[in-house]
Parts: C-alpha cells; sequence; structure tokens
C-alpha cells in the first residue's frame, strides 16, 4: 500500500487529502485563522468554579470560556499548578525540573473546589477544539507530542506502545528511554518507535524537551489568556503521526506552505524531504489526483456501492433517512 497527501492550500482554509493507492480514507479541513487547535497550550485565567458540574469555567482568550473537568486536571495538577505560578513570578530560573520538588498527585475523586477558584492561573491544554456555541474543551495534563514519542512534564512513568508486539523490543525500548530522557520526565512511546536507533530516538526526544524550555521561558513574560504554545498546523501532526515508508509522495499548491513542510521533515525524518512536491499545473490540485469526485461521491446524497447497488441518505431535524437500492440488476 501506498499512501498520498494532497493539500489545497485555499484563501480561508488548508484542506488535506489521504489516499490510500489512490483512495480517499481522510479529509481535513483546517481555517487559516484556527488559534484554538487541539495541543495548543494557553496561561488561562480560571473565571469560576461550577461544584455541580464538578468543573471549572476558565479564560483562555476565546469568546468563549474553556470548560476544565476536575478529571481533566490530571494526577500532576499540584506540581503544574505550582511550576506555572513560580514561572510567571519569575522565580525559576531553568525548565528542569531536576531539583524541582514535585507535589502529591491529586486525588482521583476530590472536588473542583478543593484544587481551583477564580482567579487562579492555569497553563491549559486544547483538548477539543470550540464549536458552535461552546467554547473548546481543556486539560491540564500537559503533553508535548512528537514523532516516535510523548513527553509527559511531571511524571516519571515510561510505556510502550501496546501495538508493538515483541516483548524484547518492548525492554529495549523502555530501557534506551529510561537512559536518556530528562529527570522528572514520564514518555510514551508510540509504535513508530520500534526498530529506531538511539540517535532518532534521541534526537527527538530533544525537539520535544527544547519545545518545554520554550514553554517555560514564555511563562515569564506571558499575560493571562494568552497562548503559549502553537501546536503544528494540520499538515504537520498528519506527517507526524502517519509517516512511513510507505508514504509515496505530499503534493501541495502553495510555495510556503511547500517550505514549511519540507522545513518539518528535515528534522523529524530528512531522508524523506524529497516527497514534498509543489503543483504547479493550471488544474485544480484536487482534480488532478480525482480527490474532488470521491468526495462529491462520499458526501452527495447518493452513495454508490458494488453491484449496482446505491445508497440514498437524506438528513431531517428529527433523523437520518438511509435508503438501500438494488439498482438496474438483481440478481434472481
Amino acid at each position: 500500500m501506498k499512501y498520498d497527501l494532497i493539500i489545497d492550500s485555499r484563501p480561508s482554509e488548508v484542506v488535506i487529502a489521504l489516499l490510500r493507492d489512490g483512495l480517499l480514507i481522510e479529509l481535513h479541513k483546517e481555517k487559516h485563522d484556527n488559534n484554538f487547535s487541539v495541543g495548543d497550550i494557553y496561561l488561562g485565567k480560571v473565571r469560576k468554579t461550577v461544584p455541580g458540574l464538578n468543573a471549572s469555567f476558565v479564560n483562555v482568550g476565546y469568546e468563549k470560556d474553556g470548560f476544565l473537568h476536575y478529571l481533566d486536571l490530571g494526577p500532576q495538577f499540584k506540581s503544574f499548578k505550582k511550576f506555572t505560578r513560580r514561572a510567571v513570578d519569575k522565580k525559576l530560573n531553568t525548565a528542569s525540573l531536576k531539583n524541582f520538588k514535585k507535589e502529591v498527585n491529586l486525588e482521583k475523586d476530590g472536588k473542583i473546589n478543593d484544587a481551583l477558584k477564580g482567579g487562579d492561573l492555569v497553563l491549559a491544554q486544547i483538548s477539543k477544539e470550540p464549536i458552535s456555541t461552546k467554547g473548546p474543551r481543556l486539560s491540564t495534563e500537559i503533553s508535548l507530542a512528537g514523532r516516535y514519542m510523548v513527553l509527559m512534564p511531571f511524571s516519571d512513568r515510561v510505556s510502550i506502545s501496546q501495538k508493538i508486539d515483541s516483548a524484547e523490543e518492548k525492554s529495549r525500548l523502555k530501557k534506551l528511554i529510561r537512559s536518556i530522557k530528562p529527570h522528572g520526565f514520564g514518555v510514551i512511546v508510540r509504535t513508530v518507535a520500534q526498530g529506531k536507533k538511539v540517535a532518532e530516538l534521541d534526537r527527538d526526544l530533544k525537539n520535544l524537551y527544547k519545545k518545554w524550555q520554550g514553554i517555560s521561558k514564555k511563562l515569564k513574560d506571558a499575560q493571562p489568556n494568552t497562548r503559549i504554545h502553537g501546536e503544528l498546523n494540520k499538515s504537520s501532526v498528519i506527517l507526524r503521526d502517519l509517516l512511513s515508508a510507505k508514504f509515496n509522495s505530499l503534493h501541495v499548491n502553495n510555495s510556503e506552505l511547500q517550505n514549511e513542510l519540507k522545513e518539518y521533515l528535515s528534522i523529524i525524518a530528512p531522508d524523506q524531504e524529497k516527497i514534498v512536491k509543489l503543483h504547479k499545473k493550471e488544474t485544480p490540485i484536487f482534480q488532478e489526483f480525482n480527490v474532488t469526485k470521491q468526495i462529491k461521491g462520499a458526501f452527495g446524497k447518493n452513495v454508490t456501492m458494488k453491484k449496482g447497488v446505491y445508497l440514498v441518505i437524506e438528513h431531517t431535524e428529527a433523523l437520518h433517512v438511509i435508503d438501500v437500492n438494488s439498482g438496474k440488476k438483481v440478481d434472481s
């Protein structure tokens, strides 16, 4: 199987199509002005707590307050809160957690009023983007995702993806990561780390730690309700999560975005920079790679199936109606 990523950069948004052997299997859209993407980290200010919901509403600069449930505070919440307060007060000289005295873990079945009050500052990460009349869903269990691993501040645990079957490989990765990870950080090792050499894993880990250093530095001069760390654009996230030897090509119709993606690939997979290609033809990029037709087929009212069968899908206010038609030919 071969994978191709087709990226259509439009005036107001970027539309990303993932093809497997030419067939559309994923479609993503991202607004150019999307400042509240999943993974973004903000210095939020608690507006109020709601005991009945066991949650708080946090101002992160969006028109609607973010929603932070007690269960999304994370076990290391007290340490994060202490670190954030000290960083904002300029009482931290380093991003290292080696000499940072961690607080006890948060109780699993506690109450929001015992953890937060109005006016508190929290380092909050977007876990679900805002939709309709709702603000973003937040989490204070901060994580930084890389190509091969996820870095978890204030946790010493090293976890290996369950999709790695080999016990020997799991043991190798666990020992390796424990030997190179910074003190005071936990790591979740992703499936794509299987078989990778120490140099590749160490490079990814250092890139993640560099992000943590940037967050710590920015906190010192940050104002409440501002973004501290921005997640990668959607195209880069897909590359990070899916990139493998099976990736055949990446076509994009915008030279600026092409350069961004090549720069990102030079960090996570230097040997695959060459897969990024600029679409220069007059034919629209989605039309060139037969994406437009597949989108219409997938999202249209009529969906064609095998052997002449087709579905008619109609949406009403109360329900969805699906009519199955056998088509012109019916076997006797």
